[in-house]
């Protein structure tokens, strides 16, 4: 009698999430995000630092403690296809071509193969510092890209 073989996938053998799974969601003025605005190729800059201030300790030379200054943080770059009729095309248009800045949270979630948010990265008061399009080249057939980078005040880690 045969055994059924069970169909494990790696994400099921060692329980890691993958990094593919994820949506990006623009909230802004309180509107609910667009379905054509939450897809995005890549997402990076999900990173914080601490800044530390060097402090000798009782007047010797030999040792030097470090105390936590303040947190930074990079820019979060989103790249994705260029997407015709995005109502967040439409806002960056304004923001570039009048300089009317808007500010908006943003919130970037990963979620399991089941659809599950399991991890989300909040910023706040997010705004676009540059927007750029790939090259257009007549000798390559490939999706053109726009790149969008933001600047915020905070990031929020949630690990669900």
């Amino acid at each position: 009698m045969a055994f059924p073989i069970p169909n494990l996938s790696l994400n099921s053998l060692l329980g890691m999430p993958l990094s593919h799974r994820f949506g990006v969601f623009f909230f802004i003025a309180g509107v609910i995000p667009n379905p054509l605005d939450i897809r995005f190729q890549r997402v990076s800059g999900l990173s914080t630092r601490v800044e530390t201030d060097p402090m000798n300790n009782g007047g010797k030379n030999i040792i030097t403690k470090r105390l936590p200054k303040r947190l930074t943080y990079d820019n979060l770059v989103l790249e994705r296809g260029f997407v015709v009729g995005s109502p967040l095309n439409l806002q960056l248009n304004d923001i570039m071509n009048e300089f009317k800045f808007f500010r908006s949270d943003v919130i970037v979630t990963l979620f399991n193969e089941d659809a599950v948010p399991i991890s989300a990265w909040m910023f706040k008061e997010a705004f676009p510092v540059r927007w750029a399009t790939a090259d257009l080249n007549a000798q390559e057939d490939r999706i053109l890209i726009d790149t969008l980078e933001l600047s915020f005040t905070r990031m929020l880690t949630v690990r669900l």
